[in-house]
């Protein structure tokens, strides 16, 4: 059973300004019509404060043991404070739709456009739209706008992009408009092949799309790509399954993307047995009129107030289906609105802090690892959060004898990738210990053994 803490928004001003209303100066007149003798004269014994994550852990420990996670691969165990869950519960979030009239939408409106903004920070982008379904569908639609860009018909692929977004991918093309050539990571690292791209490359590839991390959690090196496929005047897509990794990593619009579409489930969405989850896609502001999706404006009133308003929102809803530039996108307005709070509350600070306690913790946990038998870290490349662990013996049996102790043990990569028969994908994010990590370890080096 999950447990939840009340969020309490008020302020010492706030509580002031309610006693002065009632005609109170403080929070002991309330209670004094109970006689002294009856009142407790000095603070109760209690052990001191925790954080709000550390309280949670403690609450759900009375319940029973707790288990320990080192999954990842897309969908990823981090915090989320208990405002989050407060303010998006509220009824005029939680069942609203699409603000189609923005005389009464504007809460929404301009929730959304503070969304936008923020992805346009992370990224380094000029232009967000309203939010799509998820990283897969938000990937898979920004090589449809490449094309319809560029009127090329090739695509290269990065075999280290999510295998399931690949496949979501795989599914949209029309294979007699488009032709994907995956290309091939290189053994050592982990990294994206460049001498293979460029043997790819010519003047009918429409974009190359890598992924950043990948689904290695190898961090990609992005400028080589960007140079390659601009000089032949295609268009470069960076996707991300990871969006934590941007607290510390250099954005994608750095290296020049004209395309950034990535899945935003790690800021503070849960994980819900499979969704929903939150599409992100960013772009450049000249190629605003082929970007999929809805987009909030910013404009003023006839008594020149700020308002926010739907526009460019070139859906089949709105347009002749023909001339839509997507027939299946949505505003995952909730979602979108939990991922607007999350960001609110760490700030630009905030959020490199959290990148940097999951790069440290997940270093820490390769750092212990590879001192034992029967373990190897694949690829030499530096990584964010995950990472590949080859190890000695049946993966399946090694991760069951993990589940009977409590532990997410890994994900096994053999289905996604046959070559790597014995080869897993560990997540270490903010929400696993220290000694959770070694008992890891240690149970990991016991069942090798």
């Amino acid at each position: 059973m999950k447990s939840y803490l009340r969020y309490l928004p008020h302020t010492e001003e706030d509580i002031q300004e309610m006693l002065k209303a009632i005609g109170l100066g403080s929070i002991e007149d309330l209670f004094k019509n109970i006689p002294q003798d009856h009142r407790l004269s000095k603070p109760l014994d209690l052990p001191g404060p925790l954080s709000e994550p550390d309280l949670l852990a403690h609450m759900e420990g009375l319940q029973g043991s707790l288990g320990s996670s080192f999954l990842g691969g897309g969908a990823y165990h981090h915090f989320i404070p208990a405002v989050i869950q407060h303010l998006t519960s509220r009824s005029e979030f939680y069942t609203a739709y699409t603000p189609y009239q923005p005389e009464i939408s504007q809460g929404t409106l301009q929730a959304i456009f503070e969304y936008q903004t923020l992805m346009c920070q992370l990224t380094g982008m000029e232009v967000s739209n309203a939010s799509m379904y998820d990283g897969a569908t938000s990937l898979a639609e920004a090589i449809l706008m490449a094309h319809r860009i560029t009127g090329r018909k090739k695509v290269l692929l990065s075999q280290t992009i999510h295998p399931e977004y690949r496949k979501v991918v795989e599914t949209y093309i029309d294979p007699e408009e488009q032709e994907i050539v995956l290309i091939p990571y290189l053994k050592t690292d982990g990294r994206t092949d460049e001498s293979a791209l460029i043997q790819s490359l010519d003047h009918q590839v429409s974009a190359i799309v890598v992924q950043n991390p990948n689904f290695f959690g190898v961090v990609e090196d992005l400028q080589p790509f960007s140079e390659k496929i601009h000089q032949v005047g295609g268009m470069f897509i960076v996707g991300f399954s990871e969006a934590i990794a941007y607290g510390i990593l250099r954005p994608p619009g750095a290296f020049g993307a004209d395309i950034v579409a990535g899945e935003g489930q790690s800021f503070g969405i849960p994980l819900s047995f499979g969704g929903p989850y939150l599409g992100i896609f960013t772009t450049r502001e000249k190629f605003i009129r082929n970007m999929p999706g809805r987009l909030v404006g910013e404009t003023v009133d006839l008594e020149g107030k700020r308002g926010f308003v739907l526009t460019l929102a070139t859906r089949e809803q709105h347009i002749r289906r023909e001339k839509a530039t997507s027939n299946i996108c949505t505003n995952e307005g909730l979602c979108a609105l939990m991922a607007t709070i999350y960001l609110s509350l760490l700030g630009k600070k905030g959020l490199k802090e959290l990148a940097l306690m999951n790069l440290s913790k997940a270093e820490y946990a390769k750092k212990i690892i590879s001192r034992m038998n029967g373990c190897n870290i694949t690829f030499s490349a530096p990584t964010f959060n995950e990472f590949v662990l080859e190890i000695d013996g049946d993966p399946g049996k090694i991760l069951e004898r993990l589940k009977t102790e409590g532990i997410l043990g890994g994900l096994a990569l053999s289905k996604f990738y046959p070559e790597m028969k014995q080869h897993l994908l560990i997540t270490v994010t903010e929400m696993n210990t220290r000694q959770e990590i070694e008992r890891w370890a240690d149970v990991l080096a016991k069942s090798i053994g």
